[in-house]
């Protein structure tokens, strides 16, 4: 029975290495050493930590991200993949709905993605750090916007008249996900932020305000 059962694993491993090696089939995640994707798809953004001393009580915030990667193979089914992406993050209060905090971010990421052979398309897998360039953002209240000002260091008095935030944002990425045959794919893609975004505010220590960004999203793509 044992040498059947062998037999029939050997015969199965023998059509699948035929099949792989058949023109027209499937066998690696890309048909070039380097190609260009696109993506876009929303954000489900929010910002955690302390402020004053205080837990951060926020919700999610809807947002979304678009921009282009290049997969860069670096062995087969293995890839490097450095990309730009514009991302709108942020959070909303969890007091009043009518408040949120809008950061907009154009973002670096560098993923090392894993995608191998399954079924007719490939599994998506990685993991990779990013950078974060905050370009501008503001702090609504219903009808009533403030434009968010960028400072490495605040005084007390700056930090009572208008949101500040550091600009630079570094974290890491993580994403799963599925891509089609006919090369379009769909990933889920989490993020947590390693950065205190939050200034320092003179005369304070710096854990006294610590904000992080964190988040999830869905991304829809189609690699050429």
């Amino acid at each position: 029975m044992k040498k059947k059962i062998i037999g029939l694993a050997a015969l199965s491993l023998a059509v699948l290495s035929i099949n792989a090696q058949t023109p027209g089939t499937a066998t690696t995640t890309a048909d070039k050493p380097v190609s260009i994707q696109i993506r876009a798809g929303v954000n489900f953004q929010n910002l955690t930590g302390e402020s004053g001393g205080n837990d951060y009580e926020n919700d999610l915030k809807t947002g979304f991200h678009a921009g282009v990667e290049v997969p860069i193979m670096i062995a087969p089914d293995f890839y490097i993949q450095p990309g730009v992406l514009y991302s709108l993050k942020g959070a909303k209060s969890k007091d009043n709905s009518d408040l949120k905090t809008n950061l907009s971010y154009v973002e670096v990421p560098v993923n090392f993605v894993y995608k191998p052979l399954l079924g007719s398309g490939h599994l998506i897998l990685g993991v990779g750090p990013y950078l974060g360039i905050a370009i501008g953002g503001t702090v609504t209240n219903g009808d009533d916007d403030v434009d968010i000002e960028f400072e490495k260091e605040v005084t007390l008095a700056q930090y009572a008249t208008a949101p500040y935030y550091k600009r630079t944002d570094f974290g890491g990425n993580f994403l799963v996900g599925y891509e089609l045959s006919n090369k379009l794919f769909f990933q889920l893609n989490a993020q947590l932020g390693l950065t205190n975004i939050a200034p320092k505010i003179e005369g304070f220590d710096e854990d006294d305000y610590n904000i992080k960004n964190t988040g999830f999203g869905l991304s829809v793509g189609y690699r050429f």
